[in-house]
């Protein structure tokens, strides 16, 4: 534990927590107090409270007094026992409550009882089950009048532990390392302070996230946010999980924190063209969005995906040996009905393509193909015709299931132009195919980075640093980030 104090006061912590319920034997509280490299908060945490403490209570609050009257920094002190704990010295009084299950209604009944067992702050950490409950507890940390420390539990709180400090929390909690995460949806302690700059975050950031279900594995955090930091931007883009069919509910209740733009991903590309004030053209005419901005008082939408992929196919058919340049007369398959797959559609007839569409739900395949009016080909027969481009704009092959294929590889032709949208990972199963069967072929990490940096100019009014986020991306993925 001092090993790993010390490693944090070098990587620039300010204040470590140490959670003594997790050592093995009983703590040493001195040892640990004696020439510490950095303030510290001493808590040690009982099972009911999902903590590993397995011995008596008495001895737990033992080891509490020690800490106190060994002069730590920070106590931590649940409520039910806060006042039987004296104070002493200079050690300052964290009075915590912890709700493992939900966002309770009575939060600033929870609030004001905390006030009454002297604290110095007030720490609530509450599980959130939708976006709703991290506005409430932004809101209450906002109004409180003693420090609190409030943010909320699970993927859906992950905002709410990057944005208390904007409003009002004086730190947040962040992990040692992924395997020693405390909490569901605890960061570590380099997300928080170097991915999301936490200490940068005042009233004046500009907020943005990306929107979508699932959410946990996607690189757009990272990419906007090294772009923000790359040209000083003052902002902050986070993971927002929004279930399918609560992106207008979730941005209602989200008006208060005031976001400036979102982007959007499954599932909710096609309901962000109906929660837009103003789609433009491009939004509209492929019936998706991938992006949410506020224009003054409106929201307007409009969908990057299609310009990227365009681009990505031109570039990618110029290495094409003995073959007409651009894309007007080629026969394309596009794999998929979702949001991605319209825009590739789109992409390709607004060059003049021949564009077959084929979805493993085939209603939602023929609905698609009678709306663009293009052809549809059954899932089952996808590998039955020949074409000059093949593009996936299904999901079939993405992390974590990385072993699957959405087209076998004695379909593949080796003529055949094969655009994989998937960019996680970036070398996909249909990619390796493609290459073993001489083909040339692009990636989603291409595809991927353009959007974003169209977004990202969107977002901020500034130039994009392409090849930077290009980098950051590939370096990432290269050391495992995902």
């Amino acid at each position: 534990m001092r090993a790993q104090h010390q490693e944090l006061a070098e990587q620039k912590a300010e204040l470590v927590e140490l959670r003594l319920d997790w050592m093995r034997t009983r703590p040493d509280v001195g040892k640990l107090l004696r020439d510490r490299p950095t303030p510290v908060v001493i808590t040690c945490r009982r099972q009911q409270d999902r903590g590993q403490w397995t011995g008596t209570e008495e001895q737990r609050l033992s080891i509490l007094r020690e800490a106190i009257a060994g002069g730590a920094d920070y106590v931590d002190l649940e409520i039910d026992i806060a006042e039987t704990v004296e104070r002493y010295g200079d050690t300052q009084r964290i009075v915590s409550f912890h709700d493992f299950e939900e966002t309770p209604p009575n939060l600033h009944q929870i609030y004001s009882d905390m006030t009454k067992c002297d604290p110095d702050v007030i720490k609530i950490v509450t599980m959130a089950n939708s976006q709703e409950d991290n506005v409430r507890l932004m809101q209450l940390v906002q109004s409180a009048t003693v420090p609190t420390v409030g943010f909320c539990m699970g993927e859906f709180g992950i905002p709410s532990r990057l944005l208390c400090g904007k409003y009002g929390s004086p730190f947040t909690y962040a992990g040692f390392s992924r395997s020693r995460e405390m909490a569901p949806g605890q960061l570590t302690f380099a997300e928080v302070r170097n991915m999301y700059r936490f200490n940068n975050i005042t009233d004046s950031t500009r907020m943005f996230a990306v929107a979508g279900d699932p959410i946990a594995q996607s690189m757009s955090p990272l990419l906007h946010n090294a772009a923000f930091r790359k040209v000083g931007f003052d902002g902050v883009y986070l993971p927002l999980r929004i279930p399918e069919g609560a992106l207008e509910t979730t941005l209602n209740d989200l008006k208060p924190l005031n976001f400036s733009g979102f982007s959007i991903t499954v599932p909710h590309k096609q309901e962000a063209i109906q929660v837009a004030d103003v789609p433009d053209a491009d939004a509209d005419e492929i019936g998706a969005a991938n992006t949410l901005f506020k224009h003054g008082a409106e929201w307007r939408a409009t969908n990057t995906d299609c310009d990227a992929i365009e681009q990505t196919v031109i570039d990618g058919l110029k290495k094409l040996p003995n073959r007409a340049p651009g894309i007007a007369d080629k026969r394309v398959l596009v794999l998929g009905a979702g949001g991605v797959a319209r825009a590739a559609v789109q992409a390709m007839l607004r060059h003049g393509a021949r564009v077959t569409i084929s979805n493993r739900s085939r209603e939602r395949g023929q609905q698609l193909a009678e709306e663009m009016e293009c052809m549809f080909l059954q899932w089952e027969n996808r590998g039955t015709e020949e074409h000059d481009i093949l593009i996936n704009g299904t999901s079939v092959g993405m992390y974590p299931v990385v072993d699957e294929t959405p087209f076998l590889d004695h379909w593949i032709r080796e003529s055949t132009f094969v655009f994989d949208i998937v960019y996680n990972p970036e070398n996909t199963m249909l990619l390796k195919q493609a290459r073993d069967r001489g083909c040339v072929t692009a990636s989603g990490v291409e595809m991927f980075v353009r959007q974003a940096a169209r977004q990202f100019e969107i977002f901020t009014g500034q130039a994009a640093p392409r090849e930077y986020m290009e980098e950051t991306m590939r370096r990432a993925m290269t050391i495992g980030r995902l």
